[in-house]
């Protein structure tokens, strides 16, 4: 394909990990091509292993190698280039199948949201099929992926709960195949108590409500047709089913975008009294640019306002809370070593380091969680003597039981030592495992310079 109409270059990791599967059974190329124009296969005659593999997929990687490819059109997932910087060159010998994938039930919405491209009246619906997924197909999809699968969005455009199959289908992923981290998005107007019952006793990994306002009539400025009070009691519905039963999964959050008419400081407080009352386990800010008319003004990136809620937006990480006192703060503390002394070891031997783990935020970090997601450890990374980091992953130690709000342990952490002398530096962490470090989300990190002999 040629890059002469390019008017900048771009990459994208998309093609080497990534399938989303239409409700038709098409495949395409990421999860913002509303119309279905960037398809790289068709389940229904092809096996997903023939579509990752096949030669639109792969010439689409070797153009992106280059660049830039025509086929990626419009999507608004490219990453732009600088004039001078080389596209990162990513193997083409890709793995047998994608590591996520998502999966659209539907295209169709039992609401209408203010000039989105899914509206019933306007949307996408009337330039593609917006049925629902075959069942059977969704199986054999998911049969074959399985192997490789390491996550699965089961959304995209339209409202998947419409499909009267959709809770089965989540009960099939996590009945075969509990590794797979399964994620769902929702307005929540297509559950009953006993669906969104079901759901949370699915073994489902997370669910987010999508509701934009803390009171009616903010709420459907956006949420054209819908029913806050609805949306409001099926998730409270979900949380008390979760506590009734006493699982530690579905992760519930309440997304909630930022509008002109719904980001004053007296409905985002209102927003968090709410949140705290039901329970659910994280709110959280959006941040969009449309509609044009509609867009909060207020929390434009860059502005002191958004500033002062940076680490409560969705898009910023994945464990900062608008929910007072839940997003995840600690301090660690070095105990037997000097302030400001540096550690110092031999190549290839190790440091066995007391560490003290302070929990200052208002929530209690579980020790154990299932399939090894969302508990927390205390984590050593190392990094260059200038703050380059050089392995992220260098040593964990797990905590020896929860950690209650305000409460504090004591543990000994083994951190292995470079192969190279020289000057490093150590940084210490909590993390939530697979979901993100505390740092991500604001939390203080310690460090200590580092000598190799």
């Amino acid at each position: 394909m040629s890059l002469n109409y390019l008017s900048t270059r771009f990459t994208c990791s998309w093609p080497w990990n990534i399938l989303v599967l239409l409700c038709d059974g098409r495949v395409v190329c990421g999860c913002a091509d509303p119309y279905g124009t960037r398809v790289l296969g068709d389940t229904r005659t092809h096996t997903l292993a023939e579509i990752w593999r096949g030669e639109t997929a792969s010439r689409l990687r070797v153009d992106l190698n280059h660049g830039g490819s025509s086929f990626c059109g419009d999507c608004p997932l490219k990453l732009p280039l600088a004039d001078d910087e080389k596209p990162p060159a990513r193997a083409l010998d890709v793995s047998p199948l994608p590591t996520r994938l998502y999966v659209e039930c539907t295209a169709a919405c039992n609401i209408s949201c203010f000039q989105a491209c899914c509206a019933p009246e306007t949307g996408i619906t009337r330039t593609r099929q917006a049925g629902m997924l075959d069942f059977d197909l969704f199986r054999r999809v998911v049969d074959e992926a399985a192997p490789t699968l390491v996550r699965l969005d089961f959304f995209n455009y339209g409202e998947t709960f419409l499909h009267k199959r959709a809770v089965e289908m989540c009960e099939y992923v996590k009945a075969r195949y509990p590794h797979v981290y399964l994620y769902t998005s929702t307005n929540g107007l297509a559950f009953t108590e006993a669906s969104v019952a079901r759901l949370v006793r699915s073994g489902i990994d997370e669910v987010t409500f999508s509701i934009d306002g803390a009171t009616p009539d903010s709420y459907v400025r956006y949420r054209q047709r819908g029913d806050f009070t609805k949306a409001i009691a099926l998730l409270r519905h979900a949380v008390g089913e979760k506590r009734q039963a006493g699982l530690a999964v579905p992760f519930i959050n309440w997304r909630y975008i930022l509008f002109r008419w719904n980001d004053s400081d007296r409905e985002m407080a209102l927003a968090r009294r709410m949140a705290a009352d039901i329970g659910v386990d994280r709110l959280c800010w959006e941040i969009t640019d449309h509609p044009e008319e509609g867009f909060s003004r207020r929390f434009v990136p860059g502005s002191t306002e958004f500033a002062a809620i940076k680490h409560e937006v969705w898009d910023d990480n994945n464990l900062g809370n608008a929910i007072p006192g839940a997003t995840p703060r600690a301090r660690i503390e070095l105990r037997g070593v000097p302030r400001g002394a540096p550690l110092v070891g031999e190549a290839r031997g190790s440091l066995t380091l007391q560490t003290r783990v302070r929990n200052l935020s208002q929530r209690a970090f579980p020790h154990v969680a299932p399939y090894g997601r969302r508990l927390v450890r205390l984590g050593a990374q190392l990094r260059t003597s200038g703050g380059t980091l050089l392995d992220r992953d260098l040593a964990r130690q797990g905590l020896p039981h929860a950690l209650e709000a305000g409460g504090q342990v004591d543990l000994p952490i083994v951190v292995p030592l470079p192969e190279r002398p020289g000057r490093y530096q150590l940084a210490f962490d909590l993390v939530y495992e697979g979901i993100d470090w505390f740092a991500d989300c604001g939390s203080e990190v310690t460090t200590r310079d580092l000598v190799v002999g």
